[in-house]
């Protein structure tokens, strides 16, 4: 049985056509990385791959549903996983109540080791989208 991680909610100040376009296109997230991680990572529109501590792992979109998620899937990783991003439409039209959900076919050591880390990984990035201070959101390509 896959495990399940749920990121928590937060509201980012953009629309959710705007923040899902930023989302799309997968040459975007290398963009978001620090200068110095960025050649370890190959992305295209629909793909993004990166070898990290000796490990390959890619991942695919699976689905866009327009304006409101976004379905990944592995594409050649140790494991199986899907993640899907969720841009819900906030009270403000010009905010997004974003969350993320990961399902991930891990042994039981490994979710000993991983299981809270991701938890702690996914809500890293939703604070880093309530909080952009180093993410220039406005000049990303899309």
């Amino acid at each position: 049985m896959p495990a399940e991680y749920t990121s928590k909610h937060g509201s980012v100040a953009k629309a959710p056509a705007e923040l899902f376009m930023l989302f799309t296109d997968m040459r975007n997230f290398v963009q978001m990385l620090p200068e110095d991680k960025r050649e370890t990572v190959q992305a295209d529109y629909d793909t993004l791959a990166v070898t990290v501590q000796g490990f390959h792992v890619g991942i695919r979109v699976l689905d866009r549903t327009p304006y409101s998620r976004i379905e990944f899937k592995d594409d050649g990783a140790p494991f199986h996983f899907n993640v899907v991003l969720h841009f819900d439409p906030a009270e403000d039209p010009f905010r997004t109540d974003f969350w993320i959900e990961v399902s991930a076919d891990l042994n039981f050591m490994m979710k000993m080791m991983l299981g809270s880390k991701i938890k702690e990984g996914l809500d890293k990035v939703v604070d880093a989208l309530e909080n952009p201070a180093g993410i220039d959101l406005e000049n990303l390509k899309f």
